[in-house]
């Protein structure tokens, strides 16, 4: 998820490429092929899986398709490093919305991944979750993401919930996957997507051109589905008709697919304020000017709103939480241009 079930890869960080050298004899070959023949200790499996990652190149070109006809010649394939598989407790302050003894819902802060990734081999939830629930956390997970139902963006804010046992993680799960599930995120946004209200249906899946972003892809891919609404413009200017420099979007999910809302916003021309990956272009100077000066370093994206029947107790349970403060910042300074 963005915001869902999606799982990106775990446990790994990036290290010296291993120089795989494919012989004239394996030319014509399927590239996955070739390089697990040519690599005896990957797997032909771990090779796709690297492929997909966009780790395996040649000639300085990352290869995306694995069922290509490999060439002759060296390949470089970035194999990650192991780190601990079993995350350790870290006290790490936890904003506590709510806590029974089958689950937790806590209001995450910017910059605090959801489980240990690439990169970020501790200081995430999970880290702080071990710590502050102990043995009683949900293990169904696994050992890398123990009560991890859903994830948000590291540099997404907001609600989120974690199981602390596996009939809970069990029935949060089955919630996600059917959608029942009430997900309101607000994000401050780069001009305005138009029509003000709307629903973006699409299939999302990952960009051929860079594996590390997803894109609105015409075939293949998942669907995703997001509705929307324009809650204020920001700086409109005097002439008829002409868009805001920015505004206030409330996005409602009925999908949770990886990126989803920074790339649907991003697809109508409005990409989220502060997004490093999909934020392509340039706001207009006075807006470049007021994210500097609330000092928002990320995107401006908050998960708002949370919404559940508990898959225990059958209670309806809904969470709603105010933005951040660099949010709040520059949301404020965008309404006095």
């Amino acid at each position: 998820m963005q915001d869902s079930a999606d799982h990106d890869d775990e446990g790994e960080e990036v290290t010296a490429p291993l120089i795989v050298n494919v012989g004239p004899a394996a030319g014509g070959l399927r590239l996955d092929k070739a390089l697990a023949d040519a690599a005896p200790d990957l797997s032909r499996a771990r090779i796709q899986s690297l492929i997909e990652a966009g780790a395996v190149s040649r000639d300085g070109r990352v290869l995306s398709n694995g069922s290509a006809k490999a060439e002759p010649g060296d390949y470089d394939i970035i194999l990650p490093a192991l780190i601990s598989a079993t995350p350790l407790p870290q006290a790490i302050p936890l904003t506590v919305l709510y806590e029974d003894a089958e689950l937790i819902v806590i209001d995450k802060t910017a910059g605090m991944a959801a489980h240990p990734a690439p990169g970020t081999p501790d200081g995430t939830l999970v880290n702080a979750l071990l710590a502050y629930c102990g043995a009683s956390l949900s293990g169904i997970g696994g050992v890398a993401r123990p009560g991890i139902v859903h994830r948000l963006d590291k540099d997404t804010s907001g609600v989120m919930v974690a199981a602390k046992t596996d009939r809970a993680h069990a029935g949060l799960s089955a919630l996600f996957a059917t959608h029942d599930i009430e997900r309101t995120y607000i994000a401050l946004v780069r001009g305005a997507p138009s029509p003000v209200v709307g629903r973006i249906q699409t299939q999302l899946g990952r960009s051929s051109s860079d594996r590390k972003k997803m894109a609105v892809l015409k075939a293949g891919g998942r669907e995703a589905i997001t509705d929307y609404v324009v809650q204020r413009a920001f700086a409109v200017p005097a002439k008829a008709g002409a868009a805001p420099l920015a505004s206030r979007v409330a996005c409602t999910l009925h999908t949770g697919r990886t990126h989803q809302i920074r790339v649907h916003m991003a697809s109508k021309g409005s990409p989220i304020l502060g997004d490093a990956v999909y934020g392509s272009g340039s706001p207009a100077l006075p807006v470049r000017t007021a994210i500097a000066e609330a000092g928002l370093t990320r995107q401006a994206l908050h998960a708002s709103v949370l919404g559940f029947v508990h898959p225990v107790t059958g209670q309806r349970l809904r969470f709603e939480t105010a933005l951040p403060l660099d949010m709040q910042s520059l949301e404020a300074i965008l309404s006095s241009l």
